[in-house]
Parts: C-alpha cells; sequence; structure tokens
C-alpha cells in the first residue's frame, strides 16, 4: 500500500474513486459480487438484509448528510513520518497521539510488532505484550534511582487482598483468583530481589576470594 498522495499504487482496500482507503470515507465499500451472487453462492446469505429484521434498526441506516461532517476525507495531523501503522493500512490514521512516542528497548519491540506482523497474527499481540512489560520494568528500575521508588507491597495491591476490605468483602467475582493474584502480581518483584540478593553475594563472595 502507498500513501494517496504519491498516486502510485492502488490497493484492494481503498476506494475505486480517489485511492483512499475505504475505512476513512463516508461512502460505502463497493461489493465484488452482488448480493444475488453472493445468495446464489452461499446458502443462507443476506438473512439479515431486511432493517426489520434487525433488532439494532434504524441505527444501521446509512445516513450521511445527518452526520455533520463539513469534509469528504477529514485533515491529516501532520508529523505522521516514522509513526507505528498497522501493515493493514495505507497510511497513519487522519489523527493520532503523540504523548507516548515509542522509546528505547519497549519501542523497538512495539515497533517490530507494527512492522512486520498484521493484527490478525498473535505475534502481533504478544511482541506488544511483552513491549509493555519492558517499559514497565524499565520504569520500576528507574524508580529505584530516584528519591522516590515504587512500592511493590502498596503499588501491586497484594497486600490489600489481605484486609477486611479484600478478603471479607462479600459477593466478589473474583474470588477463585485470590490465591493466585498475589502469585502472579507479586512474584516477579520476589523473583527479581531475589535474583538481586544472589548477585550480590557472587559479587561479594568473588571479591573476598
Amino acid at each position: 500500500m502507498t500513501d494517496p498522495s504519491s498516486g502510485t499504487a492502488r490497493s484492494a482496500g481503498t476506494s475505486s474513486a480517489d485511492d483512499i482507503p475505504i475505512a476513512y470515507v463516508p461512502d460505502r465499500p463497493q461489493m465484488r459480487e452482488t448480493p444475488e451472487q453472493l445468495r446464489a453462492r452461499i446458502p443462507g446469505w443476506g438473512v439479515d438484509l431486511d432493517p426489520a429484521d434487525r433488532p439494532s434498526s434504524p441505527k444501521l441506516q446509512y445516513s450521511p448528510d445527518t452526520t455533520g461532517a463539513h469534509w469528504r476525507f477529514p485533515d491529516r495531523q501532520p508529523g505522521a513520518d516514522g509513526r507505528e501503522r498497522s501493515i493493514e493500512h495505507a497510511f497513519v490514521t487522519p489523527v493520532f497521539g503523540t504523548a507516548q512516542p515509542l522509546h528505547g528497548l519497549s519501542g523497538a519491540i512495539r515497533a517490530l510488532a507494527y512492522r512486520r506482523f498484521s493484527e490478525a497474527r498473535l505475534a502481533h499481540w504478544l511482541l506488544l505484550v511483552v513491549g509493555d512489560r519492558v517499559d514497565a520494568w524499565g520504569a520500576h528500575l528507574r524508580s529505584f534511582a530516584s528519591l522516590h521508588p515504587d512500592n511493590p507491597g502498596t503499588e501491586t495491591g497484594v497486600l490489600s487482598e489481605l484486609t477486611a476490605s479484600g478478603t471479607a468483602r462479600s459477593g466478589r467475582s473474583d474470588r477463585r483468583h485470590q490465591l493466585l493474584d498475589p502469585l502472579i502480581v507479586g512474584g516477579p518483584w520476589v523473583a527479581g530481589a531475589g535474583a538481586a540478593f544472589l548477585g550480590v553475594r557472587k559479587v561479594v563472595r568473588a571479591l573476598r576470594g
């Protein structure tokens, strides 16, 4: 896919009029097959074509004149170069956030997820989860170098599970998870502290030896 301003290519997901992806224009996408062809090829196709059969009708009715939009395609926000973009899209969405730019190792992991894998691939989402965890632990480590380090006991909510508001609260839907949550949430902190202790002890023994 290419940016429509270049005019060099047209992807299968763009409108036939002006190379703008159909997700961003008010026109309905043109079907490759007519309803009659689809109904003949796929048994039961189109059973919900009649709006009277849809519980959400009339909200599904297409009425472009009532949207209030004064443009056919929204103005493009500047600064899209280098922004993360799913490979399904021809270009970055017309409006995008800039408050959390990619940075460091976590940013490289997230960029790889967008650059290599479709949103339909599990690898895309797993890499985003890994990038999020790397970013979180980077923030945790940086906090220990500050005057206000993170407090795993209070900020993870593990201690609140042992209070009256945690264990004695009636009607909790997550009561089954109460034994697992401290292990899942607090386990990495305990493992990290243990690894740090063993590492320091090994260094101390090496220096003494």
